[in-house]
């Protein structure tokens, strides 16, 4: 007689490890932007925003575990929180901003652009009313010069964050944008649109992010 014996065997089956993948980036910003992914900045706009006319583009390489949260802060320069710059000169007026970005994978595929899916959360907006712009002394607070100022949200640029209230980007033009220094000398997707805030002018600060993968 025979008996046979019963071996159970336990596999382990360990998880492989995430691989990083990597991804080349163009962005074009009026005045300065940072990129972050999962809250870890990967780039940042190499011209100062205190630079007269700082129109410049920038293109750059990032390595990143999908998926993934982008985190784009831009900002237009302004003087104070009035929102004007040139103030006190004949030249004294409301800054506008704008930004336009696109990522490619290591095989030159296109797996963002910026655009309407993107949400953003302006967190400067000045003046509050536009006819600071011709004020003879703003001052930021008073008057037509009031401004509305908040913190970036904790954790904005970080997965499980929760952005149900933010709005989605505002699409401009390139007419109303206006790009200039930089823009012309990358090959854009055709897809890649001009983001912000409502208004290109009031929204000196916006904070934009997009769950990819």
């Amino acid at each position: 007689m025979f008996r046979t014996a019963s071996i159970t065997l336990s596999l382990c089956l360990t998880a492989l490890p995430a691989v990083a993948e990597t991804f080349s980036a163009d962005v074009w910003a009026d005045n300065w932007f940072e990129l972050r992914v999962d809250g870890r900045q990967v780039a940042e706009d190499s011209v100062p925003i205190t630079t007269e006319r700082s129109f410049n583009a920038e293109s750059f390489t990032f390595e990143a575990e999908p998926p993934f949260v982008l985190g784009l802060v831009a900002k237009d320069f302004k003087e104070n929180d009035t929102g004007l710059e040139y103030i006190g000169t004949r030249r004294q007026q409301m800054g506008d901003g704008g930004v336009i970005l696109q990522i490619r994978n290591a095989s030159g595929q296109t797996e963002v652009v910026s655009n309407d899916n993107w949400q953003c959360l302006v967190i400067h907006t000045a003046p509050l009313d536009k006819s600071c712009e011709s004020a003879r002394d703003p001052v930021a607070g008073e008057g037509a010069c009031g401004f509305d100022a908040t913190d970036e949200p904790d954790g904005w640029d970080n997965a499980g964050f929760d952005a149900s209230a933010w709005p989605s980007a505002t699409v401009h033009t390139a007419r109303a944008v206006d790009p200039k220094d930089g823009y012309d000398r990358i090959s854009w997707d055709a897809s890649a649109e001009f983001i912000w805030g409502p208004d290109l002018e009031q929204a000196n600060t916006v904070l934009c992010r997009l769950e990819v993968g």
